[in-house]
């Protein structure tokens, strides 16, 4: 009876693991795993993961880069700062030879710290061609500084006037005459092409942006929208200033140019016509 039941328990349990002669129970080979459509599924999961993360991933990353360049400018803006305190309040005077990033050199050190990480790609232009003597001049270089032109335009004759823009005078623009510090840009971003150091509202010039104008800078070397937008052309996104306080903010396309212009420095010229966008 004791035989039969074992054997009856055995044929009901096709599980039942039965002895075998070297001892050992004998294992079910196993037979889990995915199916090629439960393989399928999860792959097309994660392609809809990644599509949704990326452009998130992205818009960080930029973020990070805007940062970045707002802390290089902040670093700059401060530099231009110290220079001022040490030399009477002025800034340096317009050169031909050695300009604004060689002159504030010893206050910022960092050649580094005069590119934007989103200016690519390859290397920003810069005006200089002598690494030795003026290594800072000669960096790549993101960055183009104001060229005071509504003020001298104001003060100065003509003559004198066409000598400041050429670099051929001393003269130098000082800090306190800036109403607005806060609200005054020293320095801003230039297009990557371009070798200029000073943003100057008052020099003609053309652009593809806007075919057959006469322009100034503001729209022929200024980089309004490199950050945060849909490219260079696009009138979209913003860019990185440095103010007269030393701060730095990221301030949206055409918002530096108007209802106020801030780079100027006359009350009167910021909402003029003839350099604030009006519309």
């Amino acid at each position: 009876m004791k035989k039969l039941t074992a054997q009856t328990t055995a044929e009901a349990n096709p599980f039942h693991h039965s002895a075998v002669p070297n001892g050992k129970n004998q294992q079910l080979p196993n037979r889990a795993g995915f199916t090629l459509i439960e393989l399928l599924v999860v792959i097309a999961i994660i392609a809809i993961l990644a599509a949704m993360l990326l452009p998130a991933l992205t818009r960080a990353k930029g973020t990070a880069r805007r940062i970045s360049c707002t802390n290089c400018q902040k670093q700059l803006a401060i530099a231009a700062v110290m220079y001022t305190d040490e030399n009477q309040d002025k800034f340096p005077p317009r050169s031909a030879v050695e300009r604004w990033p060689e002159e504030f050199r010893n206050n910022y050190v960092n050649t580094n710290l005069l590119r934007c990480p989103s200016d690519l790609p390859g290397n920003p232009a810069t005006g200089s061609s002598d690494p030795t003597k003026y290594p800072a001049d000669a960096a790549s270089r993101s960055y183009i500084i104001n060229g005071w032109n509504d003020y001298f335009k104001h003060t100065l004759s003509d003559a004198d006037f066409q000598a400041y823009m050429a670099a051929t005078s001393q003269l130098c623009f000082k800090r306190n005459t800036i109403p607005h510090p806060s609200d005054t840009i020293v320095l801003g971003e230039k297009k990557t092409a371009s070798p200029h150091y000073y943003m100057d509202l008052l020099e003609p010039g053309s652009s593809s942006d806007f075919p057959g104008r006469v322009l100034g800078n503001d729209d022929t070397e200024l980089e309004q929208g490199r950050h945060e937008g849909l490219g260079p052309g696009t009138r979209s996104g913003g860019s990185v200033y440095a103010m007269a306080d030393g701060s730095a903010r990221f301030i949206k396309y055409w918002r530096a140019l108007g209802p106020l212009n801030l780079w100027c420095t006359l009350d009167d010229d910021r909402s003029n016509p003839t350099y604030a966008l009006t519309q």
